[in-house]
């Protein structure tokens, strides 16, 4: 759990150095998301996870935990809700330029998807499917 605190402060820390985050800042700060939340889902394998990076969503019950789990590190799910704001925000912080139009129009469209979904999961399942769908160059960790 502590681990996970620290994570997140340097998540949120490092990139309020620099107005936006490069690419490579961008892929540095998914693999600290990957490596927490990874382990915590060992029935995810590593191919699994690297579909979602490529945009392929799959619909087991452990997958839809480990992207709810990214989802929050980044802030953007809390409980099964989207966090507007936050998402909004972390979208400034953790995306180069040329994603950010595309991520601010996804996260409009999506807002409202998580909306009646109890699971946790599930929600981020949603999110995450629906963000893929609506946004032109999707990246996950």
């Amino acid at each position: 759990m502590r681990f996970d605190l620290l994570i997140s402060y340097l998540l949120l820390g490092l990139p309020l150095c620099w107005a936006g985050a490069t690419e490579e800042q961008m892929w540095a700060a998914g693999k600290l998301m990957r490596d927490v939340c990874f382990p915590k889902f060992p029935k995810v394998s590593v191919a699994t996870a690297d579909s979602i990076h490529d945009g392929v969503i799959p619909d087991d019950k452990d997958s839809k935990c480990y992207i709810n789990c990214i989802l929050e590190m980044m802030q953007t799910i809390k409980k099964g809700k989207l966090q507007l704001e936050s998402s909004l925000k972390q979208v400034e912080l953790l995306l180069p330029d040329k994603y950010k139009p595309s991520y601010r129009t996804g996260i409009d469209l999506c807002k409202d998807s998580t909306n009646g979904i109890k699971n946790n999961c599930d929600a981020g399942h949603a999110l995450l499917t629906c963000l893929r769908a609506n946004i032109d160059v999707f990246v996950f960790p």
